[in-house]
């Protein structure tokens, strides 16, 4: 693949998206760099504000095998991985996989699961298998989740475990459109949208091609320079007095991955520091814990990313472009 094709594949991609996902391009952006640099995506937002369709969207221009999990108190960890069923005719034990055996995994309202059944994907979303008593089965490639959630003030939610937060790379928020944007949509279902039916939508993509795109992304050139902008950013979350806990290594690396992305959709085989900052808050917010006395003086963890954004010393620019000799 060339940088040419990456662009027009990446573009043809969100153009094809924004069909229906009305006033949302920073969801759509973000959901693309995440799933291009291999990771998954975790959606945050009060209902009605299009977050299982984007899901849906990019399941159906990117020509996905796509499935829905609806988490509820009473989800099973089988009822989404699967179990061995007892065969009377045969006598044995055969396996029944779950939904998870997809490509794309849309786990709508993940946080009104309770942790027993949200720990079923942890595995899964960090190697990319699922065992059950005691046989490992790889899932298929590319695999991707999606996750919504409501807000945690919300009635019947669960607070996520931190090594569940930690496996996403992108926490992407909602937040209720502006009146003009919110006028187009209401007009676009008064002349007949259906958002149960995306068949309008055209599979631009595929998932080998997105494996490819992840391969060229993964070889943009990122100087020493900036990989130590990129280190400095989170342990500077560590160091941070209304921090708790911040961000581990995995943010990093998160981090880097999604620059890269950036980097050559914008048509670039280099990364600079705008590229990092860019997705910094995605990458970071959902990683850090606050202080509660942060948290009673109503600091978010965006506030805090932000402030270390501004005080940690940026590279200059020219020093990753000199650097800079193209995709390996």
């Amino acid at each position: 693949m060339t940088l040419p094709a990456f662009q027009e594949t990446f573009d043809r991609i969100r153009g094809q998206m924004a069909k229906v996902v009305v006033g949302q391009e920073e969801l759509v952006f973000g959901l693309l760099v995440a799933a291009v640099a291999g990771g998954h995506v975790l959606i945050e937002g009060a209902p009605g504000l299009g977050k299982t369709l984007v899901a849906r969207a990019f399941a159906r221009v990117s020509g996905a095998t796509f499935k829905r999990v609806q988490f509820t108190p009473d989800l099973m960890p089988s009822d989404v991985t699967g179990s061995n069923i007892f065969d009377r005719q045969g006598g044995s034990f055969t396996f029944v996989p779950g939904p998870i055996f997809c490509q794309l995994l849309l786990a709508d309202e993940i946080n009104r699961a309770p942790a027993k059944t949200q720990s079923a994907l942890l595995e899964a979303m960090q190697d990319r298998q699922v065992t059950v008593d005691g046989s490992s089965r790889p899932l298929p490639a590319p695999f991707v989740v999606v996750a919504t959630q409501n807000p945690v003030e919300s009635q019947g939610t669960y607070p996520l475990p931190e090594a569940q937060l930690d496996r996403f790379l992108v926490k992407l928020t909602v937040t209720d459109p502006p009146r003009e944007v919110e006028q187009r949509i209401v007009k676009n279902h008064a002349t007949g949208f259906d958002p149960t039916d995306l068949s309008a939508l055209a599979a631009v993509t595929s998932p080998e091609e997105l494996a490819t795109m992840s391969a060229f992304a993964s070889r943009v050139h990122v100087d020493d320079a900036v990989v130590g902008y990129v280190v400095d950013l989170a342990r500077r979350t560590r160091e941070d007095r209304a921090i708790e806990l911040g961000a581990s290594p995995r943010a990093s690396i998160a981090m880097m991955k999604a620059a890269q992305v950036v980097a050559a959709s914008e048509g670039r085989t280099f990364v600079t520091p705008d590229d990092v900052k860019a997705v910094a808050k995605p990458v970071l917010r959902h990683r850090v814990m606050l202080h509660p006395d942060a948290e009673l003086q109503g600091i978010g963890a965006d506030d805090r990313i932000e402030d270390i954004l501004r005080a940690a010393p940026v590279p200059r620019a020219a020093t990753a472009v000199q650097a800079a000799h193209g995709v390996a």
